[in-house]
């Protein structure tokens, strides 16, 4: 086959979430740091996104991690997490794939028992520590940027379920969380479609009633997700993100448990040295703790570290063309749901 471009991509999830990893074939992004990078895609051109992220190359489940060479000289890769709806400045989960694809394709040398693997990501360095033995990747335990609650029981109104409490936290992106009763609903498989229409129709809303931007880094301006959250009985955090334009993430969300660290470190539910179980709606978990504090503009931060496992599945390579009818790609209500003409 005659091919002038392509894209090698390696084939990962994180606990059922999907997390593929653009290895070779990319263009070069324009930008002095990643965060300039981010933006550019978001901004000026975001042809490559649209390429990977939608049909008939993709499906609703999913993110594409584009990896590209750090713009900082104590990182060993970059990346940026590619989605339906714009570039993301930070994804735990995406982030775990994204240093098993190093380790295990070989790109970063891989050291028993344990590798360090750098990342420069536009929210920040992460600190990835990864147990590591006969070749595979054990479980990933990610260093991330200090998170900070930035309104707890904040109200807002809704026509459906009256006035409610959020809280409006940092991560690595920003999330409005809800407990999950306050929508009349419970985290589980079966509530799925409802959950992930009720976050997409309060995100709307929050955005009507509620501004954010991060004290330091240009750009990171929209509470990006809302995050539904429960009690399990032994203990756990159950949580449910949503994604736009109308699905739920089937990891526990790394960027989310977090955020809801940093609301529980806020409260004094937690202190430096505590561990939280954060577990998904189809049963996975990520452990997140609170290993340190931080100042971010004025916020007291709390520094998270979440641990959690990925698994490659598989390898794709994309044909790239001008002649291909769909190289735009395309998003249909029938998978994508009402608000799909919010991602043209």
């Amino acid at each position: 086959m005659n091919w002038d471009r392509s894209l090698d991509l390696l084939e990962v999830h994180c606990q059922g979430e999907i997390g593929k990893v653009i290895v070779g074939g990319a263009p070069e992004i324009p930008g002095a740091t990643m965060l300039d990078k981010m933006n550019h895609i978001n901004t000026v051109d975001d042809s490559l996104r649209r390429f990977v992220t939608f049909e008939p190359r993709a499906s609703v489940a999913m993110s594409v991690n584009l990896l590209v060479a750090p713009t900082r000289p104590d990182a060993d890769a970059g990346f940026i997490v590619l989605q339906a709806d714009r570039a993301h400045p930070m994804s735990g989960s995406n982030c775990i794939c994204v240093v098993t694809a190093l380790l295990e394709s070989g790109r970063v040398e891989m050291r028993e028992p344990e590798t360090i693997v750098r990342l420069d990501t536009p929210a920040g360095l992460i600190v990835a520590h990864a147990a590591c033995s006969k070749g595979r990747c054990l479980s990933v335990s990610l260093d991330n940027v200090p998170s900070f609650a930035e309104a707890l029981d904040l109200e807002i109104e809704t026509p459906r379920w009256g006035r409610i409490k959020v809280d409006i936290a940092f991560g690595g992106v920003y999330y409005a969380i809800v407990d999950v009763e306050q929508v009349g609903s419970e985290i589980a498989p079966s509530n799925a479609r409802y959950l992930a229409e009720a976050g997409i129709e309060l995100k709307a809303l929050l955005s009507a009633q509620v501004t954010v931007q991060h004290p330091v880094l240009t750009g990171i301006d929209e509470i990006a997700y809302v995050m539904f959250r429960g009690d399990a009985p032994d203990g756990a955090i159950r949580t449910c993100t949503t994604l736009k334009p109308g699905r739920v993430d089937r990891s526990p969300c790394g960027t989310g448990s977090s955020a809801n660290l940093a609301v529980l470190y806020a409260r004094g539910k937690v202190v430096v040295g505590d561990r939280r179980t954060s577990r998904s709606i189809i049963g996975g978990e990520f452990i997140a703790e609170a290993i340190g504090t931080a100042e971010v503009g004025g916020h007291l931060a709390v520094l998270p570290r979440i641990t959690g496992r990925a698994w490659i599945y598989g390898r794709e390579h994309l044909r790239m063309s001008d002649e291909d009818p769909f190289r735009n790609g395309f998003a249909l209500s029938d998978s994508w749901g009402p608000q799909v003409d919010a991602l043209s």
